[in-house]
């Protein structure tokens, strides 16, 4: 039996970030004071967020309304509401931004970074926003947080002010605010007008009653602008442009934040705006799977020529966030086929936004961290480097086997989760193109690990899929006068820029002419105060891949099928 209580607690968890945005301001000659309020924030939401985590589990719903926003006393509110879902988003986000603000800190102090108050409470802003897109009751409320987390974010993506970081900005202001959040306005006020309320849990039968062309339009409009921040293929290009901000941006917003804030959409949208019998009855699953499917495999196909790391773990975003939108939109189907499949897809779909994000920070943060220490960006660069950073590509290796799927390590549990419900939902089609993306996975992360550990600079295996013609670079020439370090000539140009070329040679990677510099196990890398958390957050990997339940995300997931199910 669901209890709806009359509660603060989800303002605050919105209100703490924000909050310490003053006092960031405030304290900008003070360094440690403004990174002390960065952290202490983040302490503070967290806190706020797990107490009403047991209550949430027991069937209790905090709630915070300011009363009607639109439509006078019969419209709709603007109200807060912590429910299961919206608790493994918010619980995700803020979790991470603790470690996030101590690697934050040493990342801006290692490369003595410009505008530091600026990008920090920037930062505060954004995890504002996001935790606000989780605690929204309907779907008027997500839509003012998601268009606030466009605009809090689009500082960090410009942090650089150079006219390639311009020029993401500009783009990535384009695809998600202009874009993706007049969609969804759009799609909230047709579901307005055929069901009369936006509230989630709400509205399903109303829609189910609708006009079918009118209910499949407000689902297109909606899955779209949700899509936009999610990477589903054509809409993803913003993604990769956005790797020019600073890794700690690239790491939280776009493997958390950002772009988990279009798949928790898409989340709202099939679970509790239309619900599983409306999707099926409208035939909503199918083609949204295919959209996944499609982008959850070419992309991996364009990871695996991308030479610059950061752009090969932003190709991986793409894809990966499309295994949770596939789960999702398997749900339709499952409910046709009938058995477990539905509780299986539910239950991967979901548990994979936590997987992803433990897994995905991890990565960033070691490229972010190989960066400050060697200012080496380029795969092509890095034969040998497990010398120089031995604990960084540890944790970079244990990262990815769970980005492949690998037992033992998050990513499986979500992954086998899929492949049962596909199979169980009568789709075995999707349960292939997983396992080819698996295969895809090892193919485009292994060749990292292993030359990291198994090579040197000097000896390495050629790399056609780079190297070659048909690959990332112009031509072998390019390679052999550019010392294998240029990024991508020729047609890559689209995704690599001059900017980035030229910045590559100011910044001269890659081991000097001894090779890389062997250092022990114990730490000698670089600064702990960003290899600590990388060694954290990878261990939480581990973790979540071995005992999911235990860390409350599998239990609230549990919680949450069961009420899409009843």
């Amino acid at each position: 039996m669901t209890e709806v209580v009359a509660d603060p607690r989800p303002l605050l968890a919105v209100l703490s970030s924000a909050i310490a945005i003053v006092f960031i301001i405030a304290s900008h000659n003070r360094p440690n004071v403004r990174e002390g309020w960065s952290v202490l924030a983040a302490l503070t939401k967290f806190a706020i967020i797990v107490s009403m985590l047991p209550g949430v589990l027991d069937g209790t719903r905090y709630e915070w309304s300011m009363g009607p926003l639109v439509g006078g006393g019969g419209g709709i509110e603007f109200a807060l509401q912590a429910d299961p879902l919206g608790m493994i988003f918010a619980t995700l986000a803020s979790l991470l931004w603790i470690f996030t603000a101590f690697y934050a800190a040493g990342y801006m102090r290692g490369l003595e970074e410009h505008s530091q108050t600026r990008f920090f409470a920037a930062f505060a802003a954004s995890l504002s926003a996001a935790v606000g897109v989780a605690f929204a009751k309907n779907l008027l409320t997500i839509f003012v947080f998601y268009e606030l987390l466009s605009v809090a974010t689009y500082p960090l993506v410009a942090h650089n002010e150079d006219p390639e970081a311009r020029a993401a900005g500009r783009k990535y202001l384009a695809y998600t605010f202009f874009g993706g959040g007049v969609l969804v306005l759009g799609g909230t006020a047709l579901v307005f007008v055929l069901a009369g309320t936006t509230t989630f849990g709400e509205t399903g039968q109303a829609l189910a009653n609708a006009d079918p062309a009118l209910a499949k339009a407000a689902f297109a409009l909606l899955a779209t602008g949700f899509g936009v921040k999610a990477g589903l293929m054509p809409l993803h290009s913003w993604l990769p442009d956005a790797m020019v901000a600073p890794t700690p941006v690239s790491g939280l917003l776009h493997a958390v934040a950002v772009v988990k804030s279009g798949v928790f959409g898409i989340a709202r949208l099939v679970l509790e705006v239309y619900g599983p019998n409306a999707m099926s009855q409208f035939g909503l699953g199918l083609p949204l799977a295919a959209v996944a499917a499609f982008t959850l495999t070419v992309a991996s196909v364009i990871a695996l020529r991308q030479d610059r790391l950061k752009r090969r773990l932003a190709y991986s975003t793409v894809s990966q966030l499309s295994y949770i939108v596939l789960g999702l939109a398997l749900v339709g189907p499952a409910v046709t086929s009938g058995g477990d499949g539905l509780r299986f897809v539910i239950w991967g779909a979901l548990l994979h936004i936590p997987a992803h994000a433990f897994m995905k920070l991890t990565l960033f943060f070691c490229a972010g961290f190989i960066h400050v220490e060697t200012h080496t960006d380029y795969i092509s660069e890095m034969d040998g480097i497990g010398k120089r950073m031995p604990l960084t590509m540890a944790a970079f290796a244990v990262a990815a086997a769970g980005m492949a799927g690998i037992p033992l390590v998050a990513g499986f549990v979500s992954k086998w989760f899929l492949l049962l419900g596909s199979v169980q939902a009568g789709q075995s089609i999707f349960a292939v193109i997983l396992l080819i993306s698996g295969v895809l996975n090892i193919a485009y992360f292994w060749p990292i690990v292993y030359g990291a550990f198994f090579e040197s600079h000097d000896s390495a295996d050629a790399k056609p899929l780079i190297g070659g013609s048909f690959g990332g670079r112009a031509s072998e020439e390019a390679v052999a006068t550019d010392g294998g370090s240029r990024a991508e000539g020729g047609e890559a140009h689209d995704d690599e820029t001059e900017a980035h070329d030229d910045d590559h040679h100011d910044h001269h990677g890659g081991p000097g002419p001894g090779g890389w510099e062997r250092v022990g196990w114990t730490g000698q890398e670089g600064s702990w105060l960003m290899l600590g958390p990388i060694l954290v957050i990878a261990a939480g990997a581990i973790v979540l891949g071995i005992v999911p339940y235990e860390t409350g995300f599998l239990e609230l997931i549990e919680v949450v099928a069961e009420e899409v199910m009843s």
